[in-house]
């Protein structure tokens, strides 16, 4: 059944909204995937705070021909059944979440994705995108590396204190 002229605007209203808050968003061919499946990397994305949304391309060229950022972007990428992660926190989940589920179904082909500058992602771009940690776990590694010096500090003067104290209860001792 066809989708009204309503319906449609609707659609390009909701994506446009998701696409001009988004980070990141990575696209991908699931021609083959079952319902099921997609229900499966719906919740996991949702996790993830990620959107999935299945929109014709038709729809999304108008989306992104009304973004001023996305407007000189060549669309002719956009064939076949894609469906779209879009997050608006991470700029890695979408291709994190996308990645992760095609490792388990080969249907899912990652096509490429769209940058918060306005830019264009190949798939090998969207992938090597999915191999980076997650914004937290940078973070962390970042903090990590600010404390070292004062874990080493702490564990030096803690050292030379207990030889101290082994010397002093050694002499004591005898």
């Amino acid at each position: 059944m066809a989708i009204s002229r309503d319906k449609k605007n609707e659609l390009v209203a909701e994506f446009t909204e998701l696409l001009t808050n988004a980070k990141t968003t990575a696209f991908a061919s699931y021609q083959g995937i079952s319902v099921a499946q997609l229900q499966v990397l719906r919740a996991q994305a949702r996790e993830q705070g990620v959107t999935i949304k299945v929109v014709k391309n038709r729809l999304v060229r108008v989306v992104l021909a009304g973004i001023d950022a996305y407007k000189d972007i060549d669309t002719t990428s956009l064939n076949g059944q894609l469906l779209y992660a879009i997050s608006s926190e991470d700029e890695v989940a979408p291709a994190k979440v996308l990645s992760e589920f095609a490792k388990t179904n080969d249907a899912l082909v990652i096509a490429g994705g769209l940058s918060v500058d306005g830019g264009l992602l190949s798939a090998d771009d969207v992938k090597a995108l999915a191999a980076l940690p997650s914004k937290s776990q940078l973070i962390a590694e970042v903090i990590a590396q600010l404390l070292s010096p004062v874990h080493d500090v702490t564990n030096a003067l803690s050292g030379n204190l207990h030889a101290l104290l082994d010397g002093i209860e050694a002499k004591a001792t005898s």
